[in-house]
């Protein structure tokens, strides 16, 4: 796209790492206009976050990048947490099978997956990116927001608007300053030295795949970093001790030292070595008016669950189905509204299960750790947090303070035969609003105005069976759809278009129901619906595909 004074765009973004990258090939793909501002001319080239979850492994696939990522992420070992004389505390198991098929989690080399995202990037004429332009100024009216930027070779000054922007410029974010908004500090905050290593050809190490030493002594991580050009990275992450100071902990010679019992300097190349402080971040306001916040400019979280870059993909998934339907002129920007109202809470409640995780590794008193570990073999210690659903929002409710089960779960997901052609589910039968009935008799009980309401949305409508018939007719054949919707004793579940669960009938005479609650909902929240007569009349005949 041009670049010219005064540019007008569907949406303009400040900064451009991951969780940027990310939202705007999922806001392109729907063919919106996006400018993206940042003002480092190259990329930060040493690795950060290590890890997706299956539920962003989903994401990333559903946007174009399923067949690049294996080649760029690998799956997690279990995630063992031991004591000083390494007996295991907890045990997490990430290479489980996860709803959404796959292992729980996948290790990523950080610099090699962005390289993938930025290629992306480039080859979207629907995205304009600018870099080395540094935003100095951040304003809004009733019809736009816009930025002033500052080129760092030239000093040609540049502006540019858009109906809507969204501040993913990281922890210090400018864009968070320019609306008010605070953050909340949940109370967690720990030095910790950060390095990596890419082991040298021929090299195998003997230490553990994934871990926690949780030695009061030196409090240390083991996981792996990501995969590139088919060599595997390592990381290790080392406490600051009480009375440390931080000269001596990132000094080369520290770090060689303090890897001395799992790798010496022959055995490995040192990539990077560097202190974090890891903090518990929230900021209060998400959004003002047409200026909104995600990613680390929204919430910071210490590391020990690999949430971090994760939180902040899933605000842009949140945000990019939402801001279709204003862009297209199906809804109003009090839809909007909901953003803060579901990542919020969300956020915050993986922050807090990633500080449980931090507060059992960061003790350096023996006597405390003693009592730690003392409690987890006697199995009186406080169990780990589940991993949370989504708890408010646009969500089926049987009253109106709490969601009906199983809204706010995510739905299963898996390989499928649909139309004669085997494949994953989101490929075949497509992205956005779905209905899954649980078998064809189910289908019965939708009106006229149910299959008007999902196909004014541009969703779809699907039955379960056990061979392939009808041209809706999808075969489980990882068997992900089938027990999971029979367990919970489902007849249909109504999918939203990042995976979340709208809601679930149980009978079928819910079903007409479900889908009239869900029209309602998103008419409360600004989205105009034309009744089935209206759609026949401009359409034609009503199909449920």
């Amino acid at each position: 796209m041009s670049s010219k004074d005064n540019d007008v765009y569907d949406v303009l973004q400040v900064g451009y790492g991951p969780v940027s990258e990310v939202l705007a090939l999922a806001l392109a793909r729907n063919g919106h206009s996006v400018a993206i501002f940042e003002q480092w001319k190259e990329r930060y080239t040493l690795p950060r976050a290590v890890c997706i979850d299956h539920e962003m492994f989903r994401m990333l696939s559903g946007i174009g990048m399923r067949d690049e990522l294996p080649a760029v992420s690998h799956p997690a070992p279990p995630y063992r947490w031991f004591n000083s004389e390494w007996k295991e505390l907890l045990h997490i198991d990430w290479s489980a099978e996860a709803i959404s098929g796959g292992t729980d989690v996948n290790f990523v080399h950080q610099p090699t997956l962005e390289t993938m995202f930025d290629a992306k990037v480039r080859q979207c004429p629907q995205i304009d990116l600018n870099l080395g332009w540094k935003v100095t100024a951040i304003r809004q009216t009733p019809a736009y927001a816009e930025i002033e930027a500052r080129n760092t070779d030239t000093g040609e000054i540049r502006k540019a608007r858009a109906k809507y922007l969204i501040g993913v410029d990281g922890a210090n974010s400018l864009v968070r300053q320019s609306i008010g908004s605070t953050q909340e500090d949940r109370g967690f905050q720990a030095d910790w030295l950060v390095i990596d290593i890419l082991p040298n050809e021929g090299v195998t190490l003997d230490i553990p795949p994934a871990a926690q030493y949780c030695n009061p002594a030196r409090p240390t991580t083991i996981v792996p970093a990501g995969i590139k050009d088919g060599r595997y990275y390592r990381r290790w992450e080392f406490m600051r001790m009480p009375g440390e100071s931080l000269e001596h902990l990132e000094s080369i010679e520290t770090a060689w030292k303090l890897l001395e019992p799992w790798v010496k300097p022959e055995q490995a190349k040192m990539i990077r070595h560097k202190v974090y402080n890891f903090r518990s971040l929230i900021a209060d306001k998400w959004r003002d008016q047409r200026i909104l916040i995600a990613g680390d400019a929204a919430h910071v979280m210490p590391p020990f669950m690999g949430q971090g870059m994760c939180a902040g993909f899933r605000d842009s998934w949140n945000l990019a189905w939402k801001l279709d339907l204003i862009l297209k002129g199906l809804a109003d920007d009090s839809l909007l509204d909901t953003y803060q109202v579901e990542r919020r809470p969300h956020a915050r409640d993986v922050i807090d299960l990633s500080m449980y995780l931090g507060k059992v590794i960061c003790i350096s008193d023996p006597k405390v750790a003693a009592e730690r570990d003392k409690a987890f073999f006697e199995g009186t210690a406080t169990p780990p947090p589940p991993f949370p659903s989504l708890a408010h929002g646009i969500l089926h409710y049987d009253n109106r303070e709490e969601a009906a089960s199983p809204a706010g779960a995510l739905c299963p997901h898996g390989t499928v035969s649909y139309k004669g052609r085997q494949g994953r589910f989101d490929d075949l039968v497509g992205l956005g609003f779905v209905l899954v009935l649980r078998d064809a008799d189910a289908r019965r009980a939708l009106t006229k105005e149910n299959i008007a309401v999902l196909r004014q949305l541009g969703g779809h409508i699907v039955h379960l069976a056990e061979t392939e018939g009808s041209d809706d007719s999808v075969v489980d054949l990882d068997r992900k759809f089938i027990p999971f919707m029979d367990e919970l004793g489902l007849v249909a579940m109504l999918v939203r278009p990042d995976f979340f669960m709208y809601g679930g009938a149980r009978k079928a005479e819910q079903i007409q129901t479900l889908v009239a609650d869900l029209a309602t909902d998103l008419r409360r929240h600004g989205v105009r619906m034309a009744s089935a007569a209206d759609q026949e009349n401009e359409n034609g005949a009503l199909s449920a595909g």
